[in-house]
C-alpha cells in the first residue's frame, strides 16, 4: 500500500509537537545507522554525514506534511522532492560501488528510530490508539516508497554506467585489433576503467560456451563485439581477448577451454593483442583447434591459399599427363621422399609398400623431374606445396 492511500489526518498541534523533535530524530537516525550498518561508518563521517542528516530531516518533514494534509492523503508535489532525493541517493550508492543491501538496512533502521520517537510523541499528546495504528501504517508505507525510489535510482545508474563502460570497452577492443599506438591504448584503457594485464591471448570459441566459462576466466577478459570479431567466423563462434601469458597460465587456459572448440593465438603484450587475435582467426579459418603454437607450419602454408595452389600446380606440373591413379601414387611417394629425406625403408613404411616399390616409383620421378630433385630451391618449394 502506498503512503498516499492510507487515510489519516493528524491534528495540527500533534504534528507541531512531532516536528519540534525532528532534528533530534534525524541525529538519532544517523547515529544508529552508523552503529548498525558497517558499510556506512566511514562514508557518513564528516561532510557526507551532515548532508545525510539534513536529507533525513527533509524526509521526516515531508512525512509530517503528508500526515497533516487537510484533504485526504495524496503525495502529489508535496513529497515529489523527497522521492527524487531518494532516487538520487540510490544512484549515488551505485556510483560508490555499493549494493542496495546497506541502503535497505539503513531505511529499516531509520523507520524503526523514527517510529519510536513519533509514536512516543503521539501517545504523550493523547492520540487515540486507532490513530496511532494508522500512523504506523503510514510511516512504513512511506519508508517503502522511499526505498522503492532508491532501488529504481540504483538500477538505473547501474544500467547507465554499465552501458557506458561496455561502450568504452568495445572502443578499447577496436583499438587493440587495429594496432593503435600504445599511448592511445593506455588512454582508452583508463577511460574504460580497465586494468591492463601484462599479456593478452586471442581466443575464438563456441559462443554457447561463453556464459559457463566466464566465471573461470580473468575478470578483465574482453568479449569482442560482433561487428569487430565475427566477420570471418562461422555461425555460433565468438571471440575473446583473455589475460594469459605463456607457461602455466597458458596450460590452465587450454584446460579451461578444452570443450569449447577453441583456438588460441599466442600470448602477446597487451598492446599487441591484435596480432594474437589475427593468428587465432587465421587458424579458425583453416579449421584448426587448440594451441596455434602447434600449427605454425599449417598456418604459414595456409596464409595465402591462391599462392599455395599456384605453387602446388607448378611443383606437380611434370605429372600432369599421367592417369589420376598413377599421379596420386607418385605424389604420395614424392611427399614421403621429401619428409623422410630419401630414406627408402622409412618411405616404404609410411606408404605401406615394399622398398622395391619405392625404388621403382622414385625412378619414375627422376625420369619426370630430372635434376630438379637435387635442386635445394625445388626441394623447398615441393616440401611446402605437399606439406
Amino acid at each position: 500500500m502506498k503512503a498516499e492511500e492510507v487515510p489519516l489526518r493528524l491534528p495540527v498541534e500533534i504534528v507541531d509537537a512531532m516536528r519540534t523533535g525532528m532534528a533530534g530524530v534525524a541525529e538519532q537516525t544517523i547515529a544508529v545507522v552508523i552503529s548498525e550498518v558497517p558499510s556506512y561508518r566511514d562514508p557518513f563521517a564528516g561532510e557526507m554525514g551532515r548532508n545525510i542528516e539534513v536529507a533525513v530531516k527533509v524526509a521526516l518533514d515531508g512525512f509530517l506534511d503528508l500526515a497533516s494534509r487537510t484533504e485526504g492523503i495524496g503525495a502529489g508535489d508535496q513529497i515529489e522532492a523527497v522521492l527524487e532525493a531518494a532516487y538520487a541517493l540510490g544512484r549515488g550508492e551505485a556510483r560508490s560501488g555499493r549494493t542496495m543491501d546497506a541502503l535497505a538496512q539503513a531505511y529499516r533502521v531509520g523507520a524503526r528510530v523514527a517510529w519510536r520517537e513519533m509514536s512516543a510523541a503521539a501517545v504523550s499528546n493523547g492520540l487515540p490508539a486507532t490513530t496511532v495504528a494508522r500512523l504506523a501504517e503510514l510511516v512504513f508505507a512511506y519508508i517503502d516508497e522511499l526505498s522503492d525510489a532508491s532501488v529504481s535510482g540504483h538500477a538505473e545508474e547501474l544500467a547507465t554506467s554499465g552501458r557506458l563502460r561496455q561502450q568504452r570497452l568495445d572502443r578499447l577492443s577496436a583499438r587493440l585489433l587495429d594496432g593503435s599506438p600504445e599511448v592511445d591504448l593506455v588512454a582508452a584503457a583508463e577511460r574504460a576503467d580497465w586494468d591492463p594485464p601484462k599479456f593478452l591471448t586471442g581466443v575464438i570459441l563456441a559462443e554457447a560456451k561463453v556464459r559457463s566459462l566466464r566465471k573461470l576466466l580473468d575478470t578483465r577478459t574482453l568479449h569482442l563485439p560482433d561487428d569487430l570479431a565475427a566477420l570471418d567466423l562461422e555461425d555460433g563462434f565468438t571471440s575473446l581477448l583473455v589475460p594469459a601469458g605463456s607457461g602455466r597460465e597458458r596450460r590452465v587456459l587450454l584446460r579451461v577451454l578444452a570443450d569449447a572448440q577453441a583456438v588460441l593465438g599466442p600470448p602477446r603484450p597487451w598492446t599487441r593483442a591484435g596480432s594474437s587475435y589475427q593468428r587465432a582467426r587465421q587458424a579458425h579459418r583453416l579449421g584448426l583447434r587448440g594451441d596455434t603454437d602447434l600449427h605454425l607450419a599449417q598456418l604459414i602454408v595456409g596464409a595465402d591459399n591462391d599462392a599455395l595452389t599456384d605453387l602446388r600446380e607448378r611443383v606437380l606440373g611434370p605429372l600432369a599427363e599421367l592417369t589420376p591413379a598413377s599421379r596420386e601414387k607418385l605424389v604420395d611417394t614424392l611427399r614421403a621422399w621429401l619428409l623422410h629425406q630419401g630414406r627408402r625403408d622409412d618411405i616404404a613404411g609410411s606408404l605401406f609398400v615394399h622398398p622395391q616399390t619405392v625404388r621403382y616409383r622414385m625412378g619414375q620421378l627422376r625420369d619426370l623431374y630430372g635434376d630438379r630433385l637435387t635442386d635445394p630451391e625445388f626441394v623447398r618449394d615441393a616440401t611446402v606445396a605437399l606439406a
